[in-house]
């Protein structure tokens, strides 16, 4: 279950997305009732623990000619819908949130694709910095309500909690964390 936490920690970081502003373009921060970081990992290779992260926030800045994305999330927020097993994943064995109080993905490149962006970046996570890259779906653009522009985007990610350090109770938990996300930005 640990394991599941980190595996959701790791892939909200990654998908999660919060951007500098482009130059020449628009910039949008991510909306809190419209964004999501969810993960699952193995338990014993019987079933899938789920959990999400409640706190999340970034941007993305949209220019003629670039995009960039910036996402941090804070790992106290970890809701597996058990207590017990959100404080374990809290601990020093996982998060270490008192060391470790925000995860966090930067872009350092962008490039437009058929199906949405090809991001790479730097993710953060439990004091490692790791470069990633995956497919950024969406970019979809919508007023709602009236005056308030939004963009959209998702995706879907597998990392490896060890590469980041967290390592305890692979056999148990797993290694790979499977994560989810999706989110809209409203323009500034």
């Amino acid at each position: 279950m640990r394991a599941n936490r980190l595996t959701g920690v790791v892939l909200f970081v990654a998908l999660a997305v919060a951007a500098a502003p482009a130059r020449a373009g628009d910039y949008y921060v991510l909306d809190p009732t419209h964004t999501a970081v969810s993960f699952k990992i193995s338990h014993l290779g019987l079933s899938w623990t789920h959990g999400r992260f409640n706190d999340v926030s970034g941007g993305v800045a949209l220019g003629d000619d670039k995009a960039s994305f910036v996402l941090n999330i804070k790992p106290e927020s970890v809701d597996t819908g058990n207590a017990k097993r959100d404080e374990h994943l809290r601990s020093p064995d996982f998060f270490n949130v008192k060391q470790f109080p925000q995860f966090s993905f930067k872009s350092a490149s962008v490039k437009p694709v058929k199906e949405g962006f090809e991001v790479t970046g730097e993710l953060t996570l439990h004091g490692t910095t790791k470069t990633i890259t995956f497919l950024l779906g969406g970019g979809r653009k919508a007023e709602f309500p009236k005056g308030t522009h939004r963009v959209g985007f998702s995706t879907e990610l597998t990392i490896k909690r060890s590469d980041f350090g967290m390592d305890k109770m692979l056999e148990a938990i797993g290694d790979e964390v499977r994560v989810a996300i999706s989110f809209e930005g409203t323009k500034q």
